[in-house]
């Protein structure tokens, strides 16, 4: 057992070998249990338990890594909760994405949102978020801050931005928020004030007039609150891309959408046209929202093709590249985070699969039905 009875969050360290001083705020990650008074020099040990002879009952600060855990590194983040015999995994350093759900609460109920908001106090995610900040990899490209709606948090929004700012300075922030708040001119100018290096902030929208998109986000007002939030930050010169979820409600308006986008939001530094994750209310409203793919995919190559002549920066995410036409396929993204990506069966043999978007691991509930091996 752990003579640790509270939470802690601490880096993990392959490293036996590493000085004194710095064993007692890391966790070890080893194939061999240490000697007693070895393991007492750090925070903690998980032990990759191999060899049944291997006995750790009563050892304090060991514990066997459950194989579910087994992807553990050297560098990542972890909570550790001893009263609930959990380990929470807040960072990995060789993932290709990470991101820190910071709440959530929101001020939208968007029909196919794939993390269905919750009126909870979970102020507790924000100070994981700020302790775990300085134990992350400088060297880390990018990381995220999700929701819920993370503008909700107020200061505390403005605090984590700071944060990442002090701690990783070379490492890029994607915010993703519905843009509502931003509505609100202060606002906006708190978040410019700060002068994050590289922060980009993702905000959805869902169709080119507001009856459409307030529905899909049941929120009234929300489509010119959103627009004028775009509005504010890019008086403040900061960087917004918009996200377009493509569904049954609005696939027919792609085009429309692009063409609104183009005409309107020209300045905007990013585009990404997206496939929806069935989680959620995704999964609850399945047979509103779903449609194969590749039966919008016309609509999908016009609204590429419109923001690309506009000269627009635009993407494609969450999208296998055989569902895709041909002639836009080299604006589709590998943009599935990858603890959660995967690919079918029908895959097997594909010579694209390297390069392919694949699929979110719920798709296994309803995927395209023409999924077919490329050949070259």
């Amino acid at each position: 057992m752990l003579n640790i009875t509270t939470p802690f969050i601490a880096s993990v360290s392959c490293n036996n070998d590493l000085p004194l001083p710095l064993r007692k705020t890391r966790v070890l990650l080893t194939d061999q249990l240490p000697k007693e008074e070895d393991a007492n020099d750090w925070k903690m040990v998980l032990l990759r338990k191999k060899d049944l002879d291997q006995i750790i009952e009563n050892r304090k600060n060991v514990w066997e890594l459950a194989p579910e855990l087994d992807y553990l590194d050297e560098g990542d983040v972890i909570k550790v909760s001893p009263e609930k015999n959990d380990i929470n995994v807040l960072y990995r350093r060789k993932a290709n994405s990470n991101s820190f759900l910071v709440t959530e609460q929101c001020n939208s109920y968007c029909v196919m949102c794939s993390q269905p908001p919750r009126k909870v106090n979970d102020h507790y995610r924000v100070e994981d978020m700020l302790e775990s900040l300085p134990l992350i990899d400088p060297g880390t490209n990018g990381i995220g801050i999700t929701g819920g709606e993370p503008t909700l948090l107020g200061n505390d929004f403005f605090q984590i931005i700071r944060a990442c700012k002090s701690h990783l300075p070379k490492t890029s922030l994607h915010v993703l928020s519905n843009g509502r708040k931003f509505d609100d001119l202060a606002f906006a100018q708190q978040v410019a004030e700060i002068q994050h290096p590289d922060l980009m902030i993702g905000i959805p929208l869902y169709a080119d007039y507001s009856q459409l998109h307030d529905f899909i986000v049941q929120a009234d007002n929300a489509f010119d609150e959103t627009i004028r939030g775009i509005l504010n930050l890019k008086l403040f010169q900061q960087r917004v891309e918009i996200r377009v979820v493509s569904h049954r409600q609005n696939y027919e308006r792609l085009p429309k959408i692009a063409e609104f986008i183009a005409r309107n939001l020209l300045f905007v530094d990013h585009v990404a046209l997206m496939g929806m994750e069935l989680m959620g209310f995704a999964k609850t409203n399945l047979e509103a929202l779903w449609i194969d793919p590749y039966d919008y995919r016309n609509e999908l190559e016009e609204a590429v093709r419109i923001l690309d002549w506009y000269g627009m920066h635009v993407s494609i995410y969450n999208h296998p590249l055989c569902v895709i036409n041909e002639n836009v396929r080299h604006f589709a993204i590998k943009s599935i985070s990858d603890w959660k990506n995967e690919y079918m069966p029908e895959c097997s043999g594909c010579s694209k699969i390297q390069e392919c978007g694949g699929f979110f691991n719920s798709a296994s509930l309803r995927y395209s039905s023409h999924i077919v091996p490329m050949k070259n």
